[in-house]
């Protein structure tokens, strides 16, 4: 019992041990099974994204609607990446949503501020004589 589990822990490490941000089978197999398991993820995290974006008032309920509509493409998205793991569909193991993992959401940066509009340009007055 105890040997294969450490069989089984060493092909997990195998699958899963590769460069940052390097996209692989083990990396798709896990991100199918996170996809499946984990897709409630999407309203919480469309709510944080849309209010980084809009504001709180538009953010919350329109995240939240969003959230409630994403919940089933990420499920059926992890289905297929689960079960298409071994296979480099889309090229080169690129996830299909974005972001990879639903719990991306939380990991990324608040949206950064627009820069400043340009300061008006200079006024002509008409010359008197």
């Amino acid at each position: 019992m105890a040997r294969s589990l450490n069989g089984a822990a060493l092909l997990f490490l195998l699958l899963v041990a590769a460069p940052a941000d390097a996209q692989t089978a083990g990396r798709k197999f896990l991100r199918g099974l996170a996809g499946m398991t984990t897709a409630f993820l999407e309203v919480p995290g469309n709510m944080v994204a849309e209010t980084r974006t809009r504001g709180a008032a538009e953010g919350i309920p329109f995240g939240f609607a969003k959230g409630l509509g994403m919940i089933i493409p990420r499920v059926f998205v992890g289905v297929w990446e689960f079960l298409s793991a071994p296979f480099p569909a889309p090229p080169d193991f690129r996830p299909i949503i974005e972001p990879e993992f639903p719990w991306g959401y939380f990991e990324s940066q608040p949206a950064k501020a627009p820069p400043p509009p340009p300061p008006p340009p200079p006024r002509h007055r008409p010359r008197s004589h």
